[in-house]
């Protein structure tokens, strides 16, 4: 089986961007795909600033930040995947979309290349079932923010070969990850611990326990988390839980998995967090203030 040299990355957001610049900082020639020209440059963008930053931090040598940017290139066209040996799928949490992208990719791609999705909650099954190769199908999950987060989950699903898993897992330790191996269950390890807990906070919130600050010092103070729960609903995405938790009350029909009526208000109201300004709490201010939901 032919070294994993060459990565394409699938979706050029936020996640994509990371794994993106990761898999060329670690030294693989990276090809990284999204539907317009607009999306990569914003991409391309986030990755500069990114490697800028550690430059100026002295933690990167500006040799190796040109480097990196070398080993990077930003494509529309899917055909240009065709002859990697990895393909790391981080787009939006729409198995028919990612469905529609692995099926067009397997007849694309060598018998060799490996498929590896970043999802957070869609099980791998659910993708690997669209193509030819299911024995060559992963789980790779990072967290944001990918270049700083040294975990990344590596997903076997029951068509998994030993093989697969053991290159990917490999893969992800030579990116400077550090892994852990999941079973392929909705949610995985992190997820499926962390957003009942996101959850419950909400919930707290509405039935009056506590005010937002209170709520978010209480977990910071008391358990030594380095961001409250409110904090980090608003940092990972309201929109992107609330479509998380969907997936994962439907997956289980577990009560602790069903979104709380919060959630949606919020997400209707494109109050999404950080990336929109306003989520439980406003950043158009600073510091940022908790925001008055109507919740009496």
């Amino acid at each position: 089986m032919p070294d994993i040299n060459k990565v394409g990355v699938l979706g050029c957001g936020l996640m994509g961007s990371g794994i993106a610049q990761v898999a060329a900082a670690a030294g693989h020639t990276t090809v990284v795909r999204e539907i317009a020209e607009p999306i990569l440059e914003r991409g391309k963008a986030g990755i500069t600033k990114s490697l800028d930053k550690f430059v100026e931090k002295g933690k990167l040598p500006q040799a190796d930040r040109d480097a990196t940017l070398d080993r990077l290139s930003f494509v529309t066209d899917l055909a240009r995947l065709r002859d990697c040996d990895i393909v790391i799928e981080a787009v939006t949490e729409d198995l028919e979309l990612k469905n529609k992208l692995w099926k067009e990719l397997d007849a694309l791609c060598p018998p060799h290349t490996i498929f590896a999705s970043n999802t957070s909650s869609l099980t791998i099954a659910a993708m690997a079932a669209s193509t030819r190769r299911r024995d060559l199908f992963v789980g790779l999950h990072f967290f944001n923010p990918v270049p700083l987060m040294k975990l990344v989950e590596v997903v076997r699903t029951v068509t998994t070969s030993p093989e697969t898993f053991d290159r990917a897992y490999a893969f992800a330790k030579g990116l400077g990850k550090e892994p852990v191996a999941a079973k392929d269950n909705s949610g995985f390890i992190v997820n499926l611990l962390l957003v009942p807990y996101l959850l419950d906070a909400i919930r707290a919130l509405e039935n009056g326990v506590a005010s937002t600050v209170d709520i978010d010092n209480g977990m910071k103070l008391g358990c030594g988390h380095p961001m409250g729960p409110l904090t980090l609903l608003d940092f990972v995405g309201i929109d992107t839980t609330y479509k998380i938790a969907e997936i994962m009350f439907d997956e289980y029909r577990e009560t602790r998995y069903a979104p709380p009526p919060l959630l949606k208000r919020m997400t209707l109201a494109g109050m999404y967090g950080r990336k929109s300004g306003m989520g439980f709490y406003d950043y158009s201010q600073s510091p940022p203030t908790p925001v008055d939901l109507g919740l009496g």
